[in-house]
């Protein structure tokens, strides 16, 4: 992952700035980690819907005196992963054909197969 890493690394300054938190931390793995988890344990577009989810969790309970920004958002991440991959366990068979099993970004019918005979 460390390609994807040092392709996004010049994006994420960029937009940083051009919303003017350049001193904002980003971790990006574990923002990536994040999204894989809910990806595959809920459906692929519920991985930006978490990470917006989380950011602005986070952004709130930092700006309104609840928690230090890398406290809130460390928070906000556990709670995200953890509803996520509960999600995982009490859904599993629809989770894994919803995502292409493995990730393997094939259309398909859910079961890793093409459907054809």
């Amino acid at each position: 992952m460390a390609g994807a890493e040092e392709m996004l690394e010049p994006f994420v300054a960029e937009l940083l700035a051009a919303l003017e938190i350049e001193d904002t931390p980003v971790d990006l793995e574990a923002v990536l980690g994040l999204a894989g988890v809910a990806a595959h344990s809920v459906i692929r577009p519920a991985a930006p819907v978490t990470t917006f989810i989380v950011g602005y969790a986070a952004g709130l309970a930092a700006a309104t005196g609840q928690a230090a920004p890398a406290v809130a958002m460390r928070a906000a991440s556990r709670v995200a992963d953890e509803v996520a991959r509960r999600h995982a366990t009490e859904e599993a068979p629809e989770a894994t054909g919803a995502t292409g099993e493995a990730g393997n970004g094939s259309a398909g019918n859910g079961t890793g197969e093409s459907g054809q005979a």
